[in-house]
């Protein structure tokens, strides 16, 4: 087995690993932003319709994170 084979075979696993690891921020993001909410919630009640609003904006941005993550695994490691 030469250099060439083993750099092609372990490039299709890092996509992999990279796709795993570009996952863990955003999973990581929206914990921080639910959480932060329930605090907020819990500190102000009457701002709870407010503050899920920006909650679903924040969820939606941070998981645009994952998309980019998984269109970048396609496109590099496929």
């Amino acid at each position: 087995m030469d250099a060439t084979t083993v750099l092609a075979s372990v490039s299709g696993s890092i996509a992999t690993v990279g796709y795993g690891l570009a996952a863990i921020g955003p999973a990581i993001g929206v914990g921080i932003v639910v959480g932060k909410t329930i605090e907020g919630t819990a500190r102000q009640p009457e701002l709870a319709g407010r503050l899920q609003v920006l909650m679903w904006i924040g969820i939606a941005f941070t998981e645009a994170l994952a998309f980019i993550g998984i269109a970048t695994a396609f496109i590099f490691g496929y």
